[in-house]
């Protein structure tokens, strides 16, 4: 399964989450060590609904951007 990850910077480091995961967040001092962290919070997140017989969310989320040529 491929998940959305949301990537916020913060005043001392990183955070994100997955918006199709509710409660799945890291923290980190770089970008890669947030992944790299919530991988594995995804993964112990995931264990857990099946251990207690809960459904695993099925990724739904889209990413895009927009881009804005000239600020007003």
């Amino acid at each position: 399964m491929r998940y959305s990850v949301v990537i916020e910077k913060g005043e001392k480091n990183y955070s994100a989450y997955l918006p199709d995961v509710p409660g799945c967040v890291a923290t980190g001092r770089t970008p890669e060590i947030t992944i790299k962290r919530l991988a594995k919070a995804l993964e112990m997140h995931l264990a857990g609904l099946r251990e207690d017989g809960l459904p695993i969310p099925e990724p739904n989320t889209e990413v895009d951007y927009i881009t804005l040529e000239k600020a007003s």
